[in-house]
């Protein structure tokens, strides 16, 4: 299989690297030199994964992947050339499913690329391990149509906040370290911070607050943390 790839940089020279780089790999590849042609650029190609520059005129990465995120689940690879951690928290949370920094090694970010890739197609492969829709209060998730709702409502996840949440759904009454976390969403051997970890636990909390539920994931202090009631406040 051929994965469709988009690659959305101001800069034209880490474009081409990164191009190169995804081509020797396999891989088709598109471009887009801001925000704005990027939206233009996804509606048209429909990439499997989006390789997204934080800081670009026009429309910065950020703003791109709220755009997305209204419409699609598809992983997005940030980059930015700064290595701040608000940065790294803010992508994540908004929806972003990686993040390198300037500058990087394209060896590394087809790696990084590919594990993200892997993820998605064993996930969908792995659907027929628990077909069964799982439920917790008014929380549902159904791993075969990889959708999830709460009281009805759809819920807008990315592929990481979905493997989280069918992790706590599928063992309700365990506690889950943040390794566990990783180990179940992440499900290939790749290594993120804690700060990851919680940047996703405060991101799905934040999607059931906006539908009146406050109680989704509790914080088990000194361990890790454990799926909730689920309900709507009262």
């Amino acid at each position: 299989m051929t994965h469709r790839i988009l690659i959305v940089d101001d800069d034209l020279h880490i474009r081409e690297v990164i191009r190169v780089a995804l081509k020797k790999a396999g891989m088709t590849v598109s471009e887009a030199r801001d925000g704005r042609e990027a939206l233009v650029r996804f509606a048209a190609d429909r990439p499997d994964l989006v390789v997204l520059d934080i800081g670009m005129p026009e429309l910065d990465g950020l703003d791109v992947c709220r755009d997305i995120r209204k419409s699609s689940d598809v992983p997005i690879l940030f980059l930015s050339a700064r290595d701040e951690e608000i940065d790294r928290i803010l992508g994540l949370e908004i929806g972003g499913d990686d993040y390198v920094t300037k500058p990087f090694s394209p060896r590394e970010l087809v790696a990084r690329i590919n594990v993200i890739l892997r993820r998605v197609v064993a996930r969908s492969l792995d659907a027929g391990n628990q077909q069964t829709p799982l439920a917790q209060g008014q929380l549902s998730v159904d791993p075969e149509q990889h959708v999830a709702a709460f009281a009805g409502m759809p819920l807008r996840l990315t592929a990481i906040e979905f493997g989280i949440l069918r992790a706590f759904l599928a063992r309700p009454t365990s506690v889950f370290s943040r390794e566990q976390i990783m180990a179940a969403a992440y499900q290939l051997n790749i290594q993120v911070s804690d700060r990851t970890i919680d940047s996703h636990i405060r991101n799905i909390r934040a999607k059931l607050a906006a539908l009146n539920c406050d109680n989704v994931i509790e914080t088990i202090h000194g361990v890790g943390f454990k799926l909730g009631r689920c309900e709507p406040q009262t």
